[in-house]
């Protein structure tokens, strides 16, 4: 195993903090190294000092004069002219941009491509060439799931070192083989993949606060002895005393977000038709249908993951959902009771020029009343960047910006359009959690497997002949066809029916689980809300509630159980 780069007590400051300290890490042939942290933390500038691009403060990074080294930036930078005067003709290339659905585009202007198209290319660059190490910065933002998993089997197969940022769960425990996690300009290196990471991480707070409970103790004892024998023993000095007292009031160091990601759980209530499309089908001008005879009918409380190949009409079959978009034939219906919030792909349409506390407020709103104060310190954004305009906002802020603009209009219905890209791993969970509570209905285009696992109970793919189908089992049931395990026949899906009856067993399953699901989001909101009360009245009333959930439950999972048997 031949060491490729070596960092030692590596450094570098930023404007305000430290974004490096000490880093040291040895990166040997074989080693896939995923790197994590909140947006902001120095993953990036971490990537580029490997990559040999920046310059470190302090420390040193050695490379044998013949190791190459390859590396994507978040967006990438490629040369003027053409697709194919950029990347040359070689057979590795042209293989990488079919499996990528580039192909098509040698002959486009690299300047005139879209930030996806970017991506894909670089990657088909990235891999078509001979290095020894790759630098990979979020690799997967803007790639659909079938190039995602190119992606990971390239990984794999690639015989010297990675070393990637990414926020993608499932590709991070595909392919690591150890995790590097950036926290206030510390380093911590975990063996194994994501998982493995959770569970250093909750061990290390753990330990923090255990040596934290000693600390204090030690304090106290120290203190109470020398009280006490401040008289007797005129000459202990108030030195001591003194020490003593700092110590016990020194706080542990601050967390590097305040709190946790917290909204209003609770959605408007909905009437039993939330949106029906009815013989849909729509093209732009002089274009090819990119939908075809949806008929898509959504209740309160769905969960609708959509998938496809990337161009196949995702956006576009959400934005007609949404009303965004006018179809060209047939309809599309929306409830009496419906409030919609749109999260697009492309950063949202607010004005850049305003600050956070501006957009927040909005035309009508006070920027600094207490109320908007409060929401804006629930999705972090406190101090001076209240006052920030949008246009100084990092990526992953401007997304989280977006995300409260949307949610800060009470939806009960919400689309969200690769609400993954640009958030770091601790922001992604909790949007998870958020959503999990969340009574209101959900459609959601994404890229990212764990995502749409916890988010989802129905899957839905997009084709690029612009019809719709039913994935039966969920993302996991379309990762295995995708790769060719276990083929779902659609069409004997849709027509197969129950004995007597004329409701297909997948639609009863799907409908239970939903029903699960709902039940599931009651029994966690009751027991938060008995947990925060302090009516016993109130109590003994949510209780009760509580129970009958939980029979219905009970209930809902065995019918489940029944079904999916």
């Amino acid at each position: 195993m031949a060491i490729l780069l070596d960092l030692q007590k590596v450094s570098f400051q930023g404007f305000e903090r430290a974004i490096l300290e000490d880093l040291s890490l040895t990166v040997s042939t074989g080693d896939r190294i995923g790197v994590v942290g909140i947006n902001g933390a120095g993953k990036s500038t971490l990537l580029r000092i490997v990559a040999g691009v920046l310059q470190p403060d302090g420390g040193v990074l050695r490379r044998p004069q013949t190791v190459q080294v390859g590396y994507l930036e978040q967006i990438p930078r490629l040369p003027d002219g053409t697709v194919r005067e950029a990347l040359g003709s070689d057979w590795r290339v042209d293989a990488a941009l079919d499996r990528l659905g580039m192909l098509g585009s040698v002959d486009s202007q690299i300047k005139h491509l879209s930030g996806g198209q970017l991506k894909r290319v670089a990657l088909a660059q990235l891999f078509a060439s001979d290095y020894d190490v790759l630098i990979m910065d979020e690799p997967t933002n803007h790639l659909d799931l079938g190039a995602i998993q190119w992606l990971e089997q390239q990984i794999k197969n690639f015989k010297g070192a990675v070393v990637l940022v990414s926020h993608d769960r499932f590709l991070l425990d595909q392919v690591t083989t150890r995790m590097l996690e950036v926290d206030r300009g510390k380093t911590f290196v975990h063996a194994g993949g994501y998982s493995q990471l959770l569970e250093a991480q909750a061990e290390r707070e753990e330990q923090a606060e255990n040596a934290e409970r000693i600390r204090k103790n030690l304090a106290r004892h120290e203190l109470a002895w020398l009280r006490r024998g401040v008289k007797a023993r005129s000459t202990k000095p108030q030195a001591r005393i003194d020490a003593a007292e700092r110590l016990l009031n020194t706080r542990k160091e601050a967390a590097a977000r305040e709190g946790s990601m917290e909204f209003a759980v609770e959605a408007p209530r909905l009437g039993t038709m939330v949106i029906k499309a009815h013989q849909t089908h729509f093209a732009y001008p002089n274009s090819a249908p990119l939908l075809k005879e949806v008929n898509l009918e959504l209740g309160p409380g769905d969960r609708i993951g959509v998938v496809g190949p990337n161009g196949a009409g995702k956006s576009t079959f959400i934005s007609v959902l949404a009303q965004r978009l006018e179809p060209t034939a047939g309809t599309v219906k929306h409830g009496p009771t419906v409030v919609t919030a749109f999260f697009d792909q492309e950063g949202g349409n607010f004005d850049l020029e305003k600050t956070v506390q501006e957009l927040v407020a909005g035309p009508q709103g006070v920027p600094d009343s207490p109320a908007n104060l409060a929401i804006m310190k629930s999705f972090w954004f406190t101090g001076a960047l209240t006052k920030t305009k949008a246009k100084d906002l990092s990526g992953g802020e401007k997304r989280r910006l977006q995300l409260l603009l949307a949610l800060n209009q009470r939806p009960n219905v919400l689309f969200l359009d690769e609400p993954t890209n640009d958030l770091d791993l601790e922001t992604i969970r909790l949007i998870e959690e958020f959503l999990r509570m969340w009574t209101g209905t959900l459609v959601v285009v994404s890229h990212d497997r764990t995502f749409l696992s916890r988010t989802t109970d129905r899957l839905l793919e997009v084709h690029p002949d612009g019809s719709l189908r039913d994935i039966r089992g969920g993302i996991d049931a379309w990762i295995a066809r995708s790769m060719g395990v276990g083929v779902v026949d659609s069409a004997a899906e849709r027509s197969s029916s129950n004995e007597g009856g004329g409701v297909s067993k997948s639609k009863q399953l799907r409908e239970t689980q939903k029903e699960v699901s709902r039940l599931e989001r009651k029994r966690e909101t009751l027991t938060t809300k008995i947990a925060d009360s302090s009516d016993r009245a109130e109590q003994s009333r949510l209780g009760a509630e509580l129970a009958q959930v939980l029979i219905d439950l009970a209930k809902a999972e065995e019918t489940w159980l029944q079904l999916a048997d």
